[in-house]
């Protein structure tokens, strides 16, 4: 049995963007200060979307041989 249409989310596609859009990448130029009024608005450079993982904390591991001490 699968999902009814009605139930999907629409607006999203399998799988992630992997550049920017062109408003997107005119921001980011501003930002970092390569923007200029002279710029052409065709022909901006691609900058790839970059997405960070966070971290996983490790648990703390707990020695065999200490626990058969407690004993």
């Amino acid at each position: 049995m699968g999902l009814h249409s009605s139930l999907k989310r629409g607006n999203r596609t399998g799988a992630g963007r992997s550049v920017m859009k062109r408003t997107e990448r005119i921001k980011w130029l501003i930002e970092k200060g390569d923007w200029t009024d002279e710029t052409r608005v065709v022909g901006l450079p691609k900058i790839k979307i970059i997405k960070l993982k966070a971290a996983k904390k490790e648990k703390p591991k707990e020695d065999k041989d200490s626990d058969k001490k407690k004993k």
